[in-house]
């Protein structure tokens, strides 16, 4: 069964972060600069929350708060689910289904490891699905 760990390996371990303490529209700029719909919340090397673009609409916005006042801190998701490098791509899918959230950090020991999305998980589902067609069309095709 495919894990965590093989997504990672794909797509590699960078974690995009920022600090509790930070501003929201601080968050929102690296956000829109990196290209990413969501950053870890860290304190010194822990992962204390997730900062996404649903709390920004959601907790901020129509909340009516002034994001350029506003610290991450105060509106980020916490606690958050993690998952660790061995944990199995079905499980991740399912607690991410469950919960409705869209990034999962993967921590090793309490360090944070990367991060897989939901789009990495229907990615690598799509790709086992499609090697699982190739093979039973080539069976089919070479048994006539």
């Amino acid at each position: 069964m495919a894990t965590v760990q093989d997504i990672l390996n794909r797509k590699g371990g960078e974690v995009h972060s920022i600090e509790a303490h930070c501003l929201v529209l601080d968050a929102a700029t690296r956000m829109n600069e990196l290209g990413v719909g969501g950053l870890i919340v860290v304190e010194g090397e822990m992962a204390i929350g997730m900062f996404t673009e649903r709390d920004i609409l959601r907790r901020v916005v129509a909340a009516k708060l002034d994001p350029a006042t506003t610290p991450v801190s105060k509106v980020m998701t916490s606690p958050i689910a993690v998952c660790r490098p061995d944990t199995n791509v079905e499980e991740c899918r399912d607690v991410m289904t469950a919960r409705k959230i869209r990034h999962l950090p993967v921590v090793d020991q309490k360090q944070l490891r990367g991060i897989v999305t939901i789009g990495d998980i229907l990615a690598h589902e799509i790709g086992e699905h499609k090697a699982t067609i190739e093979y039973l069309n080539s069976y089919v095709f070479y048994q006539r």
